[in-house]
């Protein structure tokens, strides 16, 4: 009798092949080492681990996660032991299962992106860099790199010219007037895929005492409150661009995962939805299978892109 472990949920981001198009999203799976004990991290399609620095950072004060209606804030401040000591410590972990790492890089200027890499060249086991270009340039004033697209085709560029043993993801803000506009830049300066999107800054407070619920003043939004607007970000980039998308926000249900392959992502990854079930990940790739098999669909592939085949 046919099972739903029959349906190919196979997909293809660029070069990088993955059994499933489910992901662990940055910073929400730590470096996937510390969930090996509730996940098989080999039934993933794969895991990107949190943002890596040139040198360890200590990240910002706490409290550094508040809960919101349907979502959460995090000013986590990209804490990391920095690209030498996962390269180091956590890599070596990471090479003994069966599912592409990625990861995630990013820094305060052109330099740190490229120093993360150039260290990450000389080590064994990544399928791909995914850069994070939501982080302030300090040589230009502050100003995000995700936000202008000439210091997007800087930054990518600088980056893929470094990158040279894997490809090179890019993972947009979507706090931009005109994200087709920044993914065609990204696009253009060598990006192999892009991750649509970051968080959303945000704040919560205390009404009685007005300080922030946070250690920081502002933190980064995401969870199901999110899911609605960046749904849209990845149907306008898939009409920009022909480069892979992998989409991210909000993603807790098989009914979020089809409806960002409906606007044009190959794969989808999950953050918040790992705080409230460790479990969420590997849970969606079994849901999925059973959902697609019940609907007699045999492939992921043949889900893509109906919101712009339908709409144009």
């Amino acid at each position: 009798m046919t099972s739903a472990r029959a349906v190919d949920l196979t997909v293809q981001v660029g070069a990088v092949r993955l059994r499933n198009p489910i992901l662990a999203a940055s910073g929400t799976f730590g470096y996937g080492v510390e969930f090996a004990h509730l996940v098989d991290l080999n039934r993933l399609g794969g895991l990107v681990v949190k943002g890596l620095s040139h040198e360890p950072m200590e990240g910002a004060p706490g409290p550094r996660l508040c809960e919101t209606p349907s979502g959460m804030l995090n000013a986590v401040g990209l804490q990391n032991i920095g690209v030498r000591a996962f390269v180091a410590e956590k890599l070596p972990v990471l090479r003994k299962y069966d599912t592409p790492i990625i990861a995630n890089v990013f820094g305060y200027s052109v330099e740190d992106y490229v120093e993360v890499i150039r260290v990450l060249e000389d080590a064994e086991g990544l399928a791909a860099y995914e850069l994070n270009i939501s982080c302030p340039n300090v040589k230009k004033g502050g100003i995000q790199f995700g936000g202008d697209p000439v210091s997007v085709a800087e930054v990518v560029g600088a980056a893929r010219k470094a990158a040279v043993k894997v490809p090179l993801w890019v993972k947009l803000s979507p706090m931009v007037a005109d994200i087709g506009l920044i993914a065609r830049a990204a696009e253009g300066a060598g990006a192999d895929a892009l991750t649509v999107a970051n968080t959303y800054p945000a704040m919560a407070i205390d009404s009685w005492t007005g300080k922030s619920l946070l250690g920081n003043q502002t933190g980064g939004l995401s969870g199901p409150s999110i899911k609605p607007i960046t749904l849209r970000l990845v149907w306008e980039t898939a009409k920009a661009v022909r480069s892979p998308i992998i989409g991210v926000g909000g993603i807790e249900t098989v009914e979020d995962v089809l409806q960002y392959v409906a606007a044009g992502a190959t794969a989808v990854q999950v953050g918040t939805a790992s705080f409230t079930d460790p479990r969420a990940s590997q849970r969606l790739v079994k849901e999925l299978e059973r959902a697609l098999f019940s609907a007699k669909t045999f492939t992921i592939n043949e889900m893509r892109g109906k919101v712009s085949a339908d709409f144009g």
